[in-house]
Formats: structure tokens, sequence, C-alpha cells
């Protein structure tokens, strides 16, 4: 796999009057090659919730550094969180890798909402049922692995996203946006992470009724 380039954006936005985001995202190196991009979003806003998600965040991040494969680690993660809130707090976790030694995209899903894969202009959403973490012992991931080829996209993001315009009435069509975007000649990932982040802002009126994290 020589030659090859991944390139990772990022965007995101604290929910409106709240000085700290809930969501938290971090990308760090596989100890065998590859990078991995952890995505979590702590039950309610603010410092709180940002407790969380860096909780849980910092526990996937230490066993993908010690080689614990992905699944594992996210299982591992809401053990942890369910035990140490009781089963009282939840977490969406999401996980990109591009796993090296594999050669592959490995995709790791605790979110209702759903991760959109494009392979050149087309794209699908995986929707698949998947739970948050920390509310129930046991929560297994929702886990895809995609072989790693050029023109391959996928983006995951927070409720935020799926939650904007909800108070003026207006529904981002994510799929529909993403699809324009692909359409468009040598889409950079920065531009399809502030494209969509805009567009929420836009019909929430430039004041965010959630926080909102998207990477691509």
């Amino acid at each position: 796999m020589s030659g090859m380039e991944v390139q990772i954006a990022v965007a995101k936005i604290n929910k409106y009057a709240s000085t700290e985001s809930g969501d938290t995202v971090e990308v760090i190196e596989r100890p065998n090659g590859g990078l991995s991009v952890v995505m979590a979003d702590g039950q309610s806003s603010g410092r709180g919730a940002k407790f969380i998600s860096t909780l849980v965040v910092r526990k996937v991040i230490t066993l993908l550094s010690e080689g614990v494969r992905d699944g594992a680690a996210a299982r591992a993660a809401s053990d942890y969180l369910y035990t140490e809130r009781k089963g009282k707090v939840s977490s969406t976790l999401n996980v990109f890798s591009v796993d090296l030694q594999t050669g592959t995209l490995v995709i790791t899903r605790n979110n209702p909402a759903p991760v959109m894969l494009a392979h050149g202009d087309h794209l699908r959403a995986l929707a698949e049922e998947s739970m948050a973490i920390g509310v129930n012992r046991d929560t297994r991931p929702w886990i895809s692995e995609l072989p790693i080829e050029a023109g391959l996209t996928a983006v995951m993001y927070t409720d935020g996203l799926v939650h904007a315009g909800s108070r003026t009435g207006e529904k981002l069509d994510v799929a529909t946006v993403l699809q324009a975007l692909l359409d468009e000649e040598a889409c950079a990932p920065e531009m399809i992470a502030d494209s969509l982040l805009d567009m929420a802002l836009r019909i929430d009126h430039g004041r965010p009724v959630d926080d909102i994290s998207i990477v691509v």
C-alpha cells in the first residue's frame, strides 16, 4: 500500500450559549500502522457531557494504542462507563480506523446516527440499528470493514447534525447535501465537513440546538 494518502477533516461547534462542547474527537496513530479517529458525544451538554465524552474517548484511545481491536475497545469503554455511572449516563461512540495491517477501513458505531459512505459519487448510509453506550451492560458496537481504495469517503457525525433545524421546523438532509458535494470534482474532506456544518448553522439560524461534530 505504498503512496497512499489519507485525509482527515473535522468540523465542530458548541451548542448555542454553551461554553463547552459535550463532543470529543481525537486522532491517534495505530501501533501497527494507520490512524484511528475516535468521536464521542456525552449525554446532555456542557461540562458534564464533556467529562463523559472525554472519559470514553480516552478509554478507547488507550486500548487502541495497546493494540486492542476496535470492537473490543468499544465494548470495554461501554462497560467502563456503565460501571462508572451505574447505567445512568449514555454516550455515543464512533471510530474510523485506517488499518494498514489489514488494508481496510474499520467503522465502529455505537450511535443511532448513520455513517455515510461514498465510493466516488455513489453514496450509501450505514444505518443499521445501533445503541449508545453506558446504559446497558455488554452493549455491542455495529462494525463494518471495507477495503481501502482510492476515492473512498466516509462521514460520521454526532446527533447535533441530525437535530439541526428542529427549532425552526427545517431539516438537514445529510444524504442530499453530501451527494451534491460529491458530484463536484475533487471535493476535499475539509470542504465536505465545513459545508455540512455551514448548512446546519444556516437552518439553526446561527444558534446550534446541540453540539455538532463532523468527521470526514
